[in-house]
């Protein structure tokens, strides 16, 4: 990903087509080490592409990558909002219990 990163930015810098010296400058400016064989890599598989291109081509393709979790609908039985407004209470009820124990420490914690 830091070889990619290099590569954005050098082409943001204006360098069209930036060498494996243009990328591991970059890289030793921030403290990164550059491994030759990823810079290679990177470097044989966008040689003579346009940047604009490939990233609408990478958009494309994480468009078709489903993202977030699907949500189940679940039937009320009978009263559907009836029947929610009690669990909601018992919900509530745990979180302040919740926040009673967290007092037990006598006001000391770790990230304060």
């Amino acid at each position: 990903m830091k070889v990619i990163a290099a590569y954005l930015l050098a082409v943001l810098g204006g360098n069209t087509s930036p060498s494996a010296k243009d990328l591991k400058s970059i890289l030793g400016c921030v403290g990164a080490d550059a491994d030759d064989d990823r810079i290679q890599l990177l470097l044989s598989q966008v040689e003579g592409k346009d940047i604009t291109e490939l990233i609408a081509a990478g958009r494309e393709k994480l468009a078709s990558v489903p993202s977030g979790g699907g949500a189940v609908a679940v039937a009320a039985p009978g009263g559907g909002a009836a029947a929610a407004a009690p669990a909601e209470e018992k919900k509530e009820e745990k979180k302040e219990e919740a926040k009673e124990e967290s007092d037990d420490d006598m006001g000391f914690s770790l990230f304060d």
